[in-house]
């Protein structure tokens, strides 16, 4: 039997009311084409760096709420779908309602027994197994992929071993020999095999063939608690490594997930897009590509990784809350003005029904570990002295206390920028924070002091898709939601000289720590929750089964 040329893919990265965009990795050089069973067809020729051949291509003219059978062809010759399995997508329907899949934290290690005992049962191949059974027009408009996609800094088992046999051989970067990386992902050939591994597996394959996907990188793309803090920037910054995962880190990411995350009209815009499929070379590509990782590590503001996508009156802003933030001490920021100014500006100006901002950090923690993060960033920044402001920036990075709450002016910033929303003639029926990295899933009913008829306001985080968490931290995580310990906490913060803020908030459902995935249901001026966790069944199936279902009022 002939193996396929195509390697990775297809990726289903975009679908609109009329438009779509699918992402492909091949072994060769080559043209793909896409057709439809309505006789819409696209087709483009592949681009290659590092041995590997990519292309995206996009449909325009397309009906919309209409479900689409497709084909893939490579050189001509049939790739996907494999015989005698059919593909399809459904296009969006601007006025109907819109079911969003969304969470965070996913390994990408095999199925087997051993595996499956170890880190559970993985959510997104139960709701790929799910959907096999569902008529399309019932299936997520969108997979929202909310950080963590990859662990470079914690490989499988099966990776690992690759890694090793690769050092061994005398292959990858001279770097990162004999350090305390030897056992990370680095380049960027290594960071492929964890996209592989993550998204090459029945039945998320399929899954991805046939949903569109919105995705947003987190620290273990890099490493864990990475853009923590300035002093962890200063640290790892001396390692003779660094420069070389940053380089397979954001050249993977710009390849495997943020290209996808454009419209095809944003796509024909985009000047980095354009100036690697113009290159003279892949050699050429490496470069740019290189050139571009290096500087929007050091210059965030040189770049954008935020997104948004409108489905239907549905508005998403997907912000970067790790790599575009300011780590200077006295003005900590999770996004640096020039993007919460993007930010603000794509809030503001569409007036859409229901608004959701998506970031891979929650930004209402459980209400104890939000007065703790508060407390920290206060003493770190000098309330209770030097001395204790270097135990504070040491208990930041061992604690990870990085979230929105330990980055005062921004959550302040969002608060603000809710109650103008709130406040506005055309104020939406809701808005929502999609989140996920704490490996603890929970709903949070928000208030933010407007009174009268406001949005609902809530938190909804859903972490992990299959990585679950430590006893221990599960018991701190229970605590966290308790009154009494909130008022502690509080109670700290204010000794810290923490100002008192008008928003507050109740964590409602949970928190949850299996493996599972959250499906927020947008219709009219009503929303809707349900909250699903993954299982292996009597006949060795992955699966689902509901756990919750909320109204969000």
């Amino acid at each position: 039997m002939t193996s396929s040329p195509l390697e990775l893919g297809p990726l289903v990265r975009y679908v609109g009311a009329h438009d779509a965009s699918f992402w492909f990795e091949f072994d060769a050089p080559g043209t793909v084409r896409v057709s439809t069973d309505i006789g819409v067809a696209g087709e483009a020729k592949t681009w290659g760096i590092h041995g590997h051949h990519y292309a995206l291509v996009a449909l325009t003219g397309l009906p919309q709420n209409t479900a689409l059978d497709y084909k893939v062809t490579f050189d001509g010759v049939n790739v996907w779908p494999i015989h005698p399995e059919t593909a399809s997508i459904h296009t969006v329907d601007p006025d109907g309602p819109v079911t969003l899949a969304f969470g965070s934290c996913r390994r990408g290690d095999n199925y087997s027994d051993q595996s499956l005992q170890r880190i559970g049962a993985d959510a997104l191949a139960g709701l790929g197994n799910r959907m096999a059974t569902q008529d399309s027009s019932r299936w997520p408009q969108a997979l929202l992929l909310l950080g963590d996609q990859v662990y470079a800094d914690d490989p499988s088992p099966e990776i690992l071993d690759r890694l090793r046999a690769r050092r061994g051989a005398g292959h990858g970067p001279d770097s990162v020999r004999g350090t305390d990386a030897e056992d990370e992902i680095c380049d960027f050939e290594e960071y492929s095999w964890l996209y592989h591994e993550s998204w090459g597996a029945e039945p998320v394959r399929k899954l991805l063939a046939s949903v569109p996907s919105c995705m947003i990188l987190d620290d273990h793309d890099l490493r864990d608690d990475w853009n923590s803090s300035a002093s962890w920037r200063a640290n790892i910054e001396t390692r003779s490594w660094w420069k070389d995962r940053v380089v397979g880190a954001f050249t993977s990411y710009w390849v495997y997930q943020h290209l996808g995350n454009l419209s095809p009209a944003e796509l024909v815009e985009d000047e980095l897009y354009a100036a690697v499929r113009s290159a003279a070379s892949d050699t050429e590509r490496e470069r740019v590509l290189a050139s571009f990782s290096l500087r929007i590590d050091a210059e965030p503001s040189t770049g954008r990784w935020s997104f948004y996508r409108d489905f239907g009156d549905t508005r998403l802003i997907m912000i970067d809350s790790r790599c575009a933030r300011n780590l200077d001490p006295n003005n900590r920021a999770m996004v640096d003005a020039r993007q919460w100014a993007w930010v603000r500006e794509r809030a503001l100006e569409a007036s859409p029904k229901r608004l959701l901002f998506g970031s891979s950090l929650p930004y209402l923690m459980l209400p104890a570990l939000h007065h703790l993060e508060q407390w920290n960033e206060a003493v770190a920044q000098g309330s209770w002295g030097r001395a204790a402001a270097r135990v504070g920036e040491k208990l930041r990075i061992d604690l990870d206390l990085e979230h929105w709450a330990a980055f005062g002016n921004s959550f302040a910033d969002m608060a603000t920028l809710t109650r103008e929303l709130a406040r506005g003639e055309d104020a939406p029926a809701s808005i929502l924070w999609l989140s996920g990295d704490v490996h603890c899933s929970y709903v949070a009913r928000a208030e933010f002091g407007v009174g009268g008829d406001v949005p609902a306001t809530y938190q909804l985080t859903m972490s992990p898709f299959r990585n679950p968490l430590e006893l221990p931290i599960r018991a701190v995580n229970r605590l966290a939601i308790k009154r009494p310990m909130a008022r502690a906490m509080a109670a700290l913060a204010r000794s810290a000289n923490v100002a008192p803020t008008e928003t507050s908030w109740k964590t409602e459902a949970g928190p949850w720590f299996d493996n599972g995935v959250m499906l927020l249901t947008t219709d009219g001026d009503s929303a809707a929750l349900r909250v699903e966790h993954a299982f292996v069944n009597a006949a060795g199936v992955q699966t689902l089964t509901t756990t919750c279902e909320i109204r969000l009022t």
